[in-house]
């Protein structure tokens, strides 16, 4: 991403909903097999706060785990979770742009959860990335797969409207920013890879008031919000007119908001 359109993150902000944000990295580990390397070498990339992070070394206890980030607030609030691990392995973090990023060494196991849509180009990385993925190892990642839902579809909408598009035009995800499903198993059966591709709805039952704009403030928002940070008026403006729209898309039930949110889900083992 370019300078201007690079979002400043809020780690507590986007902790508010972590146990939603945590539950598809989960079920994505579910499907990764074992791994080659013993003790196992993982990247994590788009590591944001670590809260994720830390159950790749619940699940490979003796493994050495790096997670790569390019924001200097979610690496600060990761670095909590650094350490050796009671498995003998260990935990760190370093800072990294997806963008540019090209291993200097080998990994059993190259993992991502929900950062892809960030990095333009990451289908062409693949093979670069795969180049560092020892024989037998799995490249695996989990990405968003609704940016044609009200929750995106709406704030694109607003961000070019008459009001807004001198400040907001081309700031936010680009509705190509996920592909097909097709085209990344394509791609990796390409690059000699087995690969297991799949999709899940969740419906998220959010709670608190505007719980849906909350739950954008984490994520989706942040380019906007980011390019609004010096002018708290605009900014204010603007959400208030995301709120509202948000508010019909999204009716409040008695026992929360139901936020669907559809995720992407590939496994990609390396051949022998």
């Amino acid at each position: 991403m370019s300078a201007t359109t690079t979002p400043t993150w809020d780690p507590g902000q986007y902790l508010r909903h972590a146990e939603h944000r945590a539950r598809p990295f989960a079920e994505l580990l579910g499907r990764v097999p074992g791994l080659p390397g013993d003790p196992a070498r993982i990247a994590d990339l788009g590591c944001g706060p670590g809260n994720v992070t830390v159950q790749l070394c619940e699940r490979w206890p003796g493994a050495y785990v790096t997670g790569y980030d390019n924001s200097p607030e979610m690496l600060a609030r990761a670095a909590g979770h650094a350490g050796p691990t009671g498995g003998g392995g260990g935990l760190d973090f370093a800072h990294a742009d997806l963008t540019e990023w090209a291993p200097t060494e080998t990994y059993d196991l190259i993992v991502s959860n929900a950062a892809l849509q960030w990095v333009p180009g990451h289908l062409e990385a693949f093979g670069t990335w795969l180049d560092a993925v020892a024989a037998g190892g799995t490249f695996a990642f989990q990405v968003p797969n609704n940016i044609d839902a009200p929750l995106h579809a709406l704030m694109r909408e607003l961000a070019s409207s008459p009001r807004w598009k001198g400040r907001l035009g081309g700031v936010l995800r680009r509705a190509d920013s996920v592909h097909d499903p097709l085209v990344y198993l394509d791609r990796l059966a390409r690059l000699g890879c087995g690969a297991d591709v799949w999709e899940t709805t969740y419906l998220q039952i959010l709670e608190g008031e505007d719980a849906v704009l909350d739950w954008s403030k984490g994520t989706g928002m942040r380019p906007a919000l980011t390019a609004l940070a010096d002018d708290p008026e605009a900014r204010d403006a603007f959400t208030a007119e995301y709120r509202d729209l948000l508010r019909t898309a999204y009716p409040t039930a008695p026992y929360g908001t139901v936020l669907p949110f559809r995720r992407l889900f590939v496994v990609a083992r390396k051949g022998s």
